[in-house]
């Protein structure tokens, strides 16, 4: 697939990004259609991580360069009010003696990007034990959380996470909404066995604030997982994945991969990986792995409708915009591991999603 130069642009500046470096895009901003690179940016959620790349030595393109600093300010903002927040929900649950994990959001920006604050985040997402729901619901209504989804009682939270992996809640006070996760993976046959009791590790997010996170290879299999959940239609999904191995060597990448399969992660490591190399040369110095991976028709059906979904438009709009919208993200879903017993559980996970 032939990317534009203004999708090759955003996706140069991400990558120059990696790993906390400042290296300059060899592509400039102003030889490109400004309009253009501000919409995917903010569409695929990079503002933050474009302007760290061009910065103020861009000239003459005052207009787009004005617009992507407002929104990596904004963006630099409401991640240290998160932080803030999700370090007082942190200190709350360890004294209840609720074990807690954060998923992406600050501790992946800080590992992947150096810094908590360049990586654009709607939300936190904690993870506890599906038998702490009723705890951790107290506790957030303690610090004055208003249940948003489902739009059911609070009383009835139990019985919505047996059928969906999260519930969101939304403080009026702060504007933070928080994504309580019970599992990590829409399927629970997808890496059943990453929940709040797995390896972690403790990642400085800066002003004195350090949050549990998943370890190397539970981070690996959840990205993975995550991304492939919705195809990828976002840049930043991948970007966080392509950023969090480029410092890996072949063989420690290899290992992330047979390691994500012992997980059940299935094939959704393939398709990132895949993913990850066309757009950021991931498997660049791994071509052992990536034939391997090529010669398993599933995992290039996979990575294909994933590039489809994330560049196959020149503007891209949200899937749920145009009829049959999401019909690309829902077929993928069946593909990641393979056997009819994982797809019957898909089919009836959709339907049942529906119907919540």
């Amino acid at each position: 697939m032939h990317f534009s130069p203004e999708f090759s642009f955003v996706a140069e500046c991400c990558r120059s990004t990696f790993g906390g470096s400042e290296m300059r895009p060899q592509l400039s901003l102003r030889m490109l259609d400004g309009e253009r690179v501000v919409r995917l940016a903010r569409f695929h959620g990079v503002q933050g991580l474009v302007w760290r790349a061009v910065g103020v030595d861009e000239e003459g393109a005052h207009g787009e360069l004005d617009r992507l600093r407002s929104d990596a300010a904004t963006i630099a903002a409401s991640n240290l009010k998160v932080a803030a927040e999700c370090g007082n929900i942190l200190a709350d649950f360890e004294r209840a003696g609720i074990k807690l994990i954060f998923l992406k959001g600050l501790t992946l920006g800080a590992l992947a990007y150096g810094s908590a604050v360049v990586k654009s985040a709607v939300d936190a997402d904690l993870l506890i034990a599906p038998n702490e729901i009723s705890r951790a619901v107290t506790l957030l209504e303690d610090r004055g959380y208003i249940l948003t989804i489902p739009n059911r009682p609070v009383a009835k939270v139990g019985q919505w996470h047996r059928v969906r992996k999260e519930s969101v809640w939304v403080s009026p006070h702060s504007g933070v909404q928080l994504d309580l996760h019970t599992r990590v993976a829409d399927n629970p046959r997808l890496i059943p066995a990453i929940g709040a009791h797995s390896p972690k590790r403790l990642v400085d997010i800066g002003n004195g604030i350090a949050l549990p996170t998943l370890g190397p290879v539970e981070t690996f299999a959840y990205l993975a997982v995550h991304g492939a959940s919705s195809a990828w239609f976002r840049l930043k999904w991948i970007c966080d994945f392509a950023a969090l191995i480029a410092d890996k060597s072949p063989t420690e990448l290899d290992e992330l991969y047979r390691s994500s399969q012992r997980l059940d992660a299935g094939r959704a490591s393939a398709q990132a990986l895949l993913l990850a190399d066309r757009i950021f040369g991931s498997l660049a110095n791994n071509s052992a792995l990536k034939n391997e991976l090529l010669a398993q028709k599933a995992n290039s059906l996979l990575y294909r409708a994933a590039m489809k979904q994330l560049a196959g438009r020149p503007d891209p709009i949200e899937p749920t915009s145009r009829p049959l919208g999401t019909m690309r993200i829902h077929w993928t879903q069946f593909l990641l591991m393979p056997g009819l017993a994982f797809k019957t559980s898909e089919l009836v996970r959709q339907a049942k999603s529906a119907l919540a």
